[in-house]
């Protein structure tokens, strides 16, 4: 009797943080074979070989959302292994709005406001728009289309006057401005696989000790970040799409 085909899903800097996470919870919980996409490429092996040495079905790709020769490169080889995608979690993102004193110096430059735009925009927006379109072929073959956008409720426009926030008075402008601009994405990827049966949403992960925050005191575990991206990332044929949500319920665009 042939095996079952796995549920493939392709998570974008899952080689650590809530990526890792999201990989992890995908591969154990619900038996997807994961591709984890790291722009460092022996740090995606080493977490792909840690779930298979667990037990669980996963592969890795070398992806850097800045470079098209990358995204082309990783998205043919899917093709070749795989035939289909069924998931993409867009989870790659920076956040380089503030650079502390500690930055300076260890020798990180005070980016221009040109500089902080361009590279924010570059990964968190272009480089997220480049992945999905080179993936919008395979994951029209597949009968289980799931696009998963993570992104913020700092990017909410409603949210973003709301003075009771606990970022209201700090500045992430550049930050904000991504996220936002990737929720249109999300919603406009969601007009466009609708003919599909695809479900596309953006889901916020909360405040989460990774890299990204530098390890905020106040922020959760990346298991508990993953949560939500997850169960819409597994979501069934009467699931949401066209949403933004964290694991409390909708976020107002």
């Amino acid at each position: 009797m042939t095996a079952a085909k796995k549920t493939t899903a392709l998570i974008s800097g899952a080689n650590a943080g809530i990526g890792r996470a999201v990989a992890t919870q995908l591969a154990k919980d619900h038996g997807y074979h994961v591709i984890v996409g790291s722009r460092n490429e022996a740090a995606g092996k080493e977490v792909a070989g840690a779930l298979i040495a667990d037990g669980s079905a996963a592969s890795s790709v070398q992806l850097d959302l800045t470079s098209d020769e990358s995204i082309s490169a990783a998205v043919s080889w899917i093709e070749h292994e795989f035939g289909v995608l069924d998931v993409l979690i867009n989870n790659a993102g920076i956040l380089i709005d503030r650079v502390s004193k500690s930055d300076v110096a260890e020798g990180h430059k005070q980016l221009s406001t040109r500089e902080l735009f361009t590279q924010t925009f570059n990964t968190n927006v272009i480089g997220t728009a480049c992945l999905t379109e080179a993936c919008l072929p395979l994951l029209r073959k597949s009968d289980f289309a799931r696009l998963v956008f993570v992104s913020s409720r700092m990017g909410s426009l409603t949210l973003s006057t709301n003075k009771e926030t606990p970022y209201y008075s700090i500045d992430y402008k550049v930050y904000d401005s991504s996220k936002a601009a990737l929720n249109m994405l999300a919603l406009n990827y969601a007009r466009i696989l609708d003919d599909v049966g695809a479900k596309v949403n953006a889901a916020c992960p909360g405040l989460v000790q990774t890299k990204l925050t530098n390890y905020h005191a106040w922020g959760t575990s990346t298991e508990l970040g993953a949560q939500r991206i997850v169960q819409l990332a597994t979501c069934g044929k009467d699931g949401p799409t066209a949403t933004f949500s964290d694991r409390d319920g909708s976020i107002p665009w």
